[in-house]
């Protein structure tokens, strides 16, 4: 091994990687071994807090490493809880199914830092203009029109004849 390569496991149990070398061979990149999801929860939580649903694997040290080192996002603290799943739901033959238990992560971020959702729908109408609102009007008017009943027919309704 070349004496300025350095490869294998640093302090605190984190990894080494190689120093760059002009020339030598990139560096591989592996995909994580974990998925996680963020969700929108369902108290409010503080400005600086984000909830995540993780693996029953994984672990808080494994959470704040994942979230620094490949979304460069500064965590302050991590806490969990193990959620269990349901177990109230009956199939077919009346026997119980139990929904698989998961893991809810709360991060809470660095100083200064906040997260909060977008708004993907928001409650408030179209303006229209005022050309919009003119053929409105003439349509609204043109079926006033068709529905207003025929005066020669004597007070029949229109779906009693021909």
């Amino acid at each position: 091994m070349c004496g300025n390569v350095r490869t294998g496991v640093g302090p605190r149990g984190a990894s080494v990687y190689p120093l760059y070398q002009l020339g030598g061979p990139q560096l591989r990149v592996f995909r994580t071994n974990f998925f996680i999801k963020l969700v929108r929860p369902g108290v409010a939580q503080p400005e600086d807090t984000v909830q995540f649903r993780i693996p029953m694997e994984m672990t808080r040290v494994d959470l704040r490493n994942y979230l620094e080192r490949i979304y460069n996002v500064p965590v302050a603290a991590v806490r969990t809880r193990v959620q269990h799943g349901s177990n109230r739901q009956r199939d077919y033959r009346n026997v119980r199914i139990k929904k698989p238990d998961y893991k809810v992560a709360y991060v809470q971020l660095a100083h200064g830092q906040t997260f909060t959702f977008p708004d993907l729908f928001p409650e408030t109408e179209p303006s229209l203009t005022d050309k919009e609102l003119q053929s409105q009007s003439e349509f609204l008017e043109d079926v006033k029109q068709r529905q207003s009943s025929d005066p020669r027919r004597g007070g029949v309704s229109d779906w009693f004849g021909l």
